[in-house]
């Protein structure tokens, strides 16, 4: 009987077994199930969250670059602008240049002959004071009149202060002329210490002393500069921005009256850095660029003066002019309290 309950017993427990063990298995199967859907769908999961990241990333990139082009735009908008307004005030300049130049050169040729009368006619007059020397008296009443010892000596003195006038009235008409050469379309040799020069001759007004101003002195050290090959109406352009904003620069510090301004001063240097390069560097003694502000300096549209007084493109275009145009380098450094100098390196021969 024992055994007979015994084998009962087995075969349930081996019943049993079979019914765990096809649970198990199915569990088992279960979980691999699972772990095959956990595996796939966090490959899913990883490839979305890398198409997601990489359409974040290219949106990121198309809208850097529609942003780059919207201030590519601007600043071609701008720079058209002021070579428009350049390339008319060239003309102005040129067309007043040549209707100055007419006249004066029409007085300055005759002014040799009205000195040649009046030395003739003087000469005539001393003739007749040797030969008769006692003139009638309304003669010699007239004589004391006009003073004809001082009006002898003096008429002279004019004449030549008037043929100084005229010589220096066709230097500025030839600076003019010079300086108005902004639509030549090629590269050319020429002489940057006469396109300083045309340029402070330009600016010369601002400089002068006046009753609520003593004045700004430029100090030139010029080196022995070979002629450069560039574009002379563009380099002007630069040297006007330059000057004009240290120029503004000097003028702001003596309105406020601050004592490091007791002598306002430019300094222009020039030199050859070797065989192949060409320095400028234009230096003012002012209140400097705060630090805050100096990485904008160069940016277009940026500007500290007030509106109405400055676009934010001279700075933004010179730099244009030096680094893309010319192929150069321009780089400044200020000093709160003690000015900013600007330094301006070109080769000395473009590459065609």
């Amino acid at each position: 009987m024992d055994k007979q309950d015994n084998g009962i017993q087995t075969q349930d427990l081996e019943k049993i077994n079979r019914i765990l063990r096809k649970k198990l298995e199915r569990c088992e199967n279960e979980r691999r199930q699972l772990e095959t859907d956990m595996t796939t769908k966090e490959f899913l999961l990883k490839q979305v969250i890398f198409e997601l990241e990489d359409s974040q990333k290219n949106l990121e990139q198309r809208s850097q670059e529609l942003e780059n082009t919207l201030n590519s735009l601007h600043t071609m908008q701008a720079q058209i602008i002021q070579s428009e307004k350049m390339s008319a005030l060239g003309q102005m300049v040129a067309g007043i240049a040549h209707e100055i130049n007419n006249p004066v050169n029409f007085i300055h040729g005759n002014l040799s002959h009205v000195r040649q009368y009046t030395d003739d006619l003087l000469r005539l007059i001393h003739l007749y004071q040797h030969y008769f020397p006692n003139p009638p008296a309304e003669i010699d009443v007239e004589h004391q009149t006009i003073d004809l010892e001082f009006l002898a000596q003096d008429a002279v003195k004019v004449l030549d202060s008037m043929n100084i006038g005229t010589e220096r009235i066709r230097d500025i008409v030839l600076s003019l002329r010079n300086f108005s050469r902004l639509d030549e379309s090629e590269f050319k040799a020429v002489d940057i210490h006469e396109g300083i020069d045309n340029t402070l001759l330009i600016l010369q007004h601002r400089l002068k002393p006046t009753d609520k101003s003593p004045g700004i002195q430029v100090i030139k050290d010029y080196g022995h500069l070979p002629s450069v090959e560039c574009y002379a109406g563009q380099m002007n352009q630069v040297f006007m921005n330059i000057l004009a904003n240290a120029i503004d620069a000097l003028e702001e510090a003596i309105v406020q009256n601050l004592p490091l301004l007791i002598n306002p001063q430019i300094r222009i240097y020039t030199s050859t850095v070797d065989s192949q390069w060409v320095k400028i560097a234009i230096a003012d003694n002012g209140t400097g660029i705060p630090e805050s502000i100096q990485k904008q300096i160069f940016d277009p549209f940026f500007t500290t003066k007030p509106v109405g007084k400055g676009t934010g493109m001279g700075m933004a275009i010179s730099y244009q002019i030096i680094t893309e145009k010319h192929s150069g380098k321009f780089e400044f450094s200020s000093t709160p309290t003690e000015g900013t100098e600007f330094v301006i390196q070109i080769p000395i021969k473009q590459n065609s």
